[in-house]
C-alpha cells in the first residue's frame, strides 16, 4: 500500500501542477499521504476550514486541502471513485449552506436560512461531483419567512443574497476560489432573478417548463438552507417530474435534445486530441442521458426507479428488467471508466475541462498521471469504451434504422387500409396535431402487417377504428408501440377477442402500461403484498388514495385479461386471482374510508366494522364481469357513541361507516370505476340495516332466516377486520349452518327456490353454463343442499367441499372436475362471450385453448358432458330428471 500511495505522489508532483501547488501549501497531509494514512490525510483536510471565522477563506483551505487528498487517493486506488464523488458533493452541499447562512447574517446578524434554501441538480443533486465541477444550484425563498431588515422587500433581500453567495463561492484569491457557481437551470432564467420566489416556480414548473427541465429534476435534491422547505418544493412539484403513466413522449423530447448539443458539438466524433469525454459521441452524457429517459418513462409508475446516482439508476432500471443487465454493466462500468478520466483531465491543472488536450504530449501526460503508458492507450481504451456507449445510446434513439420496413400483405387489405387511414386522418381527434401523424406514421407498417396477420383483418381494423376514435390522444401509445415491437399484435388481440377489456382500454389507455411491467406475465402476488401496493399511494389526501387503489386493481384485472387471452394461465388460476386482488382491495378500501371517517366521527370503544364476503367473492373465484357480494357486520354492542368531534351512536355509525366503505370501492374516480357492490343478502336484505352488530346477525339467521340465506352463507368468508372478530364470525357463520334441520323441508326449499331462479332468470342461450339445467347453479344447489343436510364438508371454496363430500360418499370423484371445468369455460366466457352469443371464431379457437381443449367442438361437447354427470347427480339426491341438450 505505501507503494501506491509513493506512486501516486510521484505522479500527481510529475504531471499535475495544480497537485503540486496543493501538495506544497499542505506539507503536513503531504506527509501523513506519504506515510500510507489516507484516512487521516482525509480527516485533516475535511478540518483545514476549523477556527476561521471568514467564511469564504475557510471554504477555501478545506477545499484545497480536499482535492488533494481525495486526488492522491484516488491515484494511489485507496478511494474508490464512489468515495471521490461523495466527498466532494457533501462538500459541495456543506460549502452552499455555509455560504448562504454567511450571506443572511452579513445583514441580518441573528437571522437564520429559514424560507431559503439551495436545490442541489446534475452532478452535485446526485452526489457524482468531479474535481473540477460546478454547481448548478437553484436558490429559492419564501417571501414571507425569508429573513431580512425592516424596510427590505422579500425580493431585494433574496437577490442580495443570492449575489453575495455567488460571490463568496466563486471568487478567485490568493487562496483560490471555492466552488464555480451556474444559477442558469433556475425556472425562466433568462428573466427571472437569481433567487426565486417558491410560488413563481411552481407556476413555472405547472404551466411553461421545458422537457429538459424534467430530466434536470430527477437528480434534484434539498442541500442547503431550510432542507425542509426544500423537501416540502420538490414534493409539491413530483407531478411534473414523474407522469403517472408510462410517459413515451421522452424518447422524442431526448432525441430532440440530443439532436440540438450533436449538432452543437464541434469536437472530433472519435476520441482523439480534442476529444470530449462528456459531451463527445458515446460519452457520459450520453450514459445519463440513457439512464434518464428510461427514468422519466417508467419512474412515475415504479418508484424505486428514482434514483438520483446514474449507476444507481442503471441497476435499478435492469433489476426492474426495463433494460437489459448485460447493457446495465457495460453502460455502468464505462460511466465509471469516464468519470475516472475526466478527473484526470481536471487534475492536471484544476480545469473545468472534459476534453483530451490537443497535443499528444499533453495526452501523454494526462495517461502517465492515471497510471497508463502513454496517450495511444488511453485513446485506444477511449474508443472501446465510447464505442460501446454509443452503440447502445444510438439504439434507444433509433439512429441507425435507416432500412425501410418491408410490409408483406394482401393488396386488396393495403388498399382498404390506406383508404381508411386518409379518413381517419380527417375526423378522428387523437391524429389531429402534426406530432401525432409523425408518431402514427412511424407505426404505420407495424400496424398493417400486425392486422393483416390477424385471424380476421377486418374486424380488426374495424375494432382498431373504434379504439382509436375514443382516444382523448394517442401520441405517447403510438410512442409505446414503436419501442415496444410486439406490443401491438398483443394490443389487437385484446381488441379482437375481448370486448370487456377493448373498452376498458379505449377509455384508459394507459392501462397498456401494466404489460410493459415484469410481472405482465405473472399471476397476481398474495394478499398482504396487494394491499401494501394498493396502500403505496405519494400523496395521503382521500381522493388519491382511492385513485391508487382503481390504478392498481385496474392494471391487476386487465392484466389477467390478457392472460386468458394469451392462455398462460388455467383461467381457475385467473379466477382466483381476481378474487385475491378483489379481497385486497375491500381490506384497503375499508381500512382507507375508516381512516378518513374517524377524521371526523372518532371510534368507538371495543368496536370495529368486519366485512362479511359471499358468493363467489366468498368462494375465492370471481369472473371478470362478478360483483362483490359483502354483508357489513360489527362487533359490540348497539347503545356506545363514538369519541370524535361529531359523535355518532353505534348503530349510525356503522351504518354510515359501511356506506363510505361501499362508496370507496364502487364509486367512480378519475381512474375509473371499481366494483359493483351488492349488499342484498343482509339480513332483511333491501328492507335492512346495511350494517348489523353480530348479535343481531345471529339471531336473524338462527331464528328469521330463510333457507336460501343459508345456502348463502355456505360460501361466507370474512375479508376486514381483526383475527379475533373474523374468527367469531367464522364461528358464528358455522354454528347457524351446522344447526339441525328437516331433510323433507330444506328439500322442498331447495327444489322450489331452483325453480324460482329458473323463472325469473332463464338462460340466456346455449352457452350458458352457469343457467342451463345441469350447469353451475344446479351444481351448487345440490352442494349447498348436501353441506346443509349432513352438516359437513362445510369450506367456501366450492372444490375443497366436492372433496369432502365425495369423501363422505354423498358425490362421485368425478364431480369436481365437472363443476370446475363448466367454472373453466364461466371465467374465460366472460371475456370472449360476455353477452351470452357464439364468439368469434378466432375467440372460439382461444377459448378453447385456454380452457385445455385443441378445438372447439372438443371444447362443447366437453360442457355438455360435464352437464350430463351434474344432472345424474341431481337425479340421484333429488329424484328430478334434468333435460340436458
Amino acid at each position: 500500500m505505501a507503494n501506491d500511495w509513493q506512486s501516486a505522489l510521484e505522479r500527481a508532483r510529475a504531471h499535475s501542477p495544480f497537485l503540486r501547488l496543493a501538495l506544497d501549501r499542505r506539507p503536513e497531509i503531504a506527509d501523513t499521504l506519504a506515510s500510507g494514512r489516507g484516512d487521516d490525510a482525509l480527516a485533516a483536510a475535511l478540518a483545514s476550514g476549523n477556527g476561521i471565522e471568514d467564511t469564504g477563506l475557510a471554504l477555501r483551505r478545506e477545499r484545497l486541502s480536499l482535492a488533494a487528498v481525495l486526488a492522491v487517493g484516488d491515484l494511489s486506488g485507496a478511494f474508490p471513485l464512489s468515495q471521490v464523488m461523495q466527498e466532494l458533493s457533501a462538500f459541495a452541499d456543506r460549502a452552499l449552506d455555509a455560504a448562504m447562512l454567511a450571506a443572511v447574517r452579513r445583514r441580518v446578524p441573528d437571522g437564520d436560512t429559514s424560507g431559503f434554501f439551495g436545490l442541489a441538480l446534475g452532478k452535485q443533486g446526485a452526489r457524482e461531483l468531479n474535481y473540477s465541477s460546478d454547481i448548478d444550484p437553484i436558490l429559492l425563498f419564501d417571501p414571507a419567512r425569508i429573513a431580512r431588515r425592516e424596510r427590505d422587500e422579500p425580493g431585494e433581500a433574496a437577490q442580495r443574497y443570492a449575489r453575495n453567495v455567488v460571490e463568496m463561492l466563486s471568487k478567485a484569491t490568493g487562496e483560490g476560489y471555492v466552488l464555480r457557481v451556474d444559477l442558469r437551470l433556475r425556472p425562466a432564467s433568462e428573466v427571472s432573478p437569481l433567487a426565486v420566489p417558491v410560488g413563481g416556480a411552481i407556476s413555472h414548473y405547472e404551466s411553461s417548463a421545458l422537457a429538459w427541465e424534467r430530466a434536470a429534476y430527477i437528480r434534484a435534491r434539498a442541500a442547503a438552507g431550510d432542507i425542509a422547505a426544500g423537501d416540502a418544493f420538490l414534493d409539491d412539484i413530483r407531478p411534473f417530474v414523474w407522469r403517472r403513466s408510462l410517459d413515451f413522449t421522452a424518447i422524442e423530447e431526448i432525441r430532440r435534445l440530443t439532436a440540438r448539443i450533436r449538432s452543437a458539438y464541434k469536437g472530433p466524433l472519435e476520441p482523439g486530441p480534442g476529444f470530449d469525454v462528456k459531451k463527445g459521441r458515446g460519452g457520459i452524457r450520453e450514459i445519463e442521458f440513457y439512464a434518464q429517459t428510461h427514468q422519466l418513462i417508467y419512474g412515475g409508475r415504479n418508484p424505486a426507479l428514482r434514483c438520483k446516482g446514474t449507476r444507481e439508476a442503471l441497476d435499478a432500471l435492469a433489476a426492474a428488467e426495463v433494460i437489459g443487465a448485460e447493457d446495465a454493466r457495460v453502460l455502468g462500468e464505462s460511466y465509471d471508466r469516464l468519470r475516472v478520466i475526466e478527473h484526470r483531465l481536471q487534475m492536471v491543472d484544476d480545469r473545468q475541462t472534459h476534453q483530451l488536450p490537443a497535443s499528444e504530449a499533453a495526452i501523454d501526460n494526462v495517461a502517465k498521471l492515471d497510471g497508463l503508458a502513454d496517450g495511444t492507450a488511453l485513446i485506444a481504451e477511449l474508443r472501446e469504451v465510447c464505442g460501446a456507449v454509443a452503440a447502445r445510446y444510438d439504439d434507444l434513439l433509433g439512429e441507425d434504422d435507416s432500412t425501410t420496413v418491408q410490409v408483406d400483405v394482401p393488396e386488396e387489405f393495403r388498399d382498404r387500409f390506406d383508404g381508411r387511414v386518409e379518413q381517419w386522418r380527417g375526423t378522428i381527434r387523437a391524429l389531429r396535431s402534426t406530432e401525432a401523424r409523425k408518431a402514427f406514421d412511424a407505426i404505420r407498417p407495424d400496424l398493417l402487417q400486425a392486422l393483416s396477420n390477424a385471424s380476421d383483418p377486418d374486424r380488426a381494423l374495424a375494432r382498431w377504428e373504434t379504439f382509436l376514435s375514443r382516444l382523448p390522444t394517442a401520441i405517447n401509445l403510438f410512442r409505446l408501440f414503436e419501442e415496444r415491437p410486439g406490443l401491438l399484435e398483443r394490443v389487437l388481440r385484446v381488441l379482437t377477442l375481448a370486448q370487456p377489456l377493448a373498452d376498458e382500454l379505449a377509455r384508459k389507455p394507459e392501462l397498456l402500461d401494466s404489460l410493459i411491467d415484469t410481472s405482465a406475465h405473472d399471476l397476481p402476488p398474495g394478499i398482504p403484498e396487494l394491499i401494501a401496493r394498493m396502500a403505496q399511494s405519494e400523496d395521503a389526501d382521500y381522493e388519491t388514495q382511492l385513485d391508487r387503489l382503481r390504478q392498481v386493481v385496474g392494471d391487476e384485472r386487465f392484466s389477467l385479461g390478457v392472460q386468458l387471452i394469451e392462455c398462460r394461465q388455467d383461467p381457475l388460476d385467473i379466477a382466483e386471482g381476481l378474487c385475491r386482488i378483489a379481497e385486497a382491495a375491500v381490506a384497503t378500501g375499508a381500512g382507507i374510508a375508516t381512516r378518513e371517517f374517524r377524521q371526523k366521527h372518532g371510534q368507538i370503544g371495543n368496536a370495529e366494522l368486519v366485512v362479511l364476503g359471499l358468493g363467489r367473492l366468498g368462494g375465492g373465484a370471481l369472473t371478470h364481469a362478478s360483483d362483490l357480494d359483502i354483508v357489513y357486520l360489527f362487533t359490540g354492542g348497539v347503545g356506545g357513541e363514538s369519541d370524535g368531534p361529531r359523535p355518532l351512536s353505534s348503530s349510525l355509525y356503522f351504518n354510515r361507516l359501511a356506506t363510505r366503505v361501499s362508496a370507496a370501492l364502487s364509486v367512480p374516480t378519475a381512474e375509473g370505476a371499481l366494483y359493483e357492490i351488492d349488499t342484498r343478502l343482509r339480513p332483511q336484505g333491501k328492507q335492512g340495516p346495511l350494517a348489523v352488530s353480530f348479535d343481531a346477525f345471529e339471531r336473524y339467521q338462527q331464528e328469521d332466516a330463510w333457507t336460501w340465506e343459508h345456502m348463502a352463507l355456505a360460501r361466507a368468508r370474512p375479508l376486514f377486520g381483526s383475527v379475533q372478530a373474523k374468527t367469531r364470525l367464522s364461528e358464528i357463520v358455522r354454528g347457524v349452518l351446522c344447526q339441525e334441520r328437516d331433510p323433507a323441508k330444506l328439500r322442498e326449499d331447495v327444489l322450489k327456490m331452483r325453480a324460482d331462479v329458473l323463472n325469473a332468470k332463464p338462460p340466456k342461450g346455449p352457452l350458458d353454463v352457469k343457467l342451463l339445467r345441469g350447469g353451475l347453479v344446479d351444481s351448487e344447489f345440490l352442494i349447498h343442499y348436501l353441506q346443509l343436510r349432513e352438516g359437513i364438508a362445510l369450506d367456501p371454496a366450492l372444490e375443497k367441499a366436492i372433496a369432502q363430500l365425495a369423501e363422505a360418499g354423498l358425490l362421485p370423484p368425478e364431480h369436481a372436475g365437472r363443476h370446475l371445468a363448466l367454472t373453466r369455460f364461466l371465467v374465460a366466457e366472460r371475456l370472449f362471450a360476455p353477452d351470452g352469443s357464439e364468439p368469434s371464431e378466432a375467440a372460439c379457437d382461444v377459448l378453447a385453448k385456454a380452457c385445455g381443449h385443441s378445438s372447439y367442438l372438443e371444447l362443447l361437447q366437453s360442457m355438455v358432458d360435464a352437464r350430463q354427470g351434474i344432472a345424474e347427480q341431481w337425479q340421484r339426491h333429488f329424484d328430478q330428471t334434468l333435460e340436458i341438450e
